[in-house]
């Protein structure tokens, strides 16, 4: 069972509508869609107009040293998208300041990581807006 990380901790998954892959939606289809995937090297454009019947995007991390899904995540909160965004794969606690400024908001992890990496070391990175770089040069 994975795990989801926000800025309260550990917590479950109450998302329970599934996902579609990007791969798998219509270019002509204008249904409703609930949940998307989106591989580490998808394009996030091909949502445009899409964005706002769309409830939530996930965005896989297929390795820690794969950060394509943090500008991934920019782009779309740039391109307006509004929902729930979640990075899910391989994001470690050190990473996670990152992944919530560049507009992701919860992790999705497996069980195996949440065990090497606890709760604690992820509530400890959850003060995130306060301790960026450029707070601490303007300060």
């Amino acid at each position: 069972m994975n795990v989801i990380i926000t800025d309260n901790g550990f917590e479950t998954d109450d998302w329970s509508h599934g996902f579609t892959s990007l791969d798998q939606l219509a270019a002509n289809d204008t249904a409703p869609v609930l949940a998307i995937d989106l591989s580490s090297d998808a394009d996030p454009s091909a949502l445009l107009g899409r964005l706002e019947s769309i409830d939530m995007i996930r965005v896989d991390f297929p390795s820690f040293a794969d950060g394509r899904g943090f500008t991934i995540a920019r782009r779309l909160r740039l391109m307006g998208f509004q929902g729930r965004l979640r990075a899910r794969g391989h994001v470690i606690a050190d990473q996670y300041a990152m992944a919530r400024r560049s507009g992701f908001d919860e992790v999705e992890i497996d069980a195996d990581l949440a065990a090497r990496q606890p709760e604690d070391h992820w509530v400890a990175r959850a003060n995130w807006t306060a301790h960026d770089y450029q707070s601490r040069l303007r300060g």
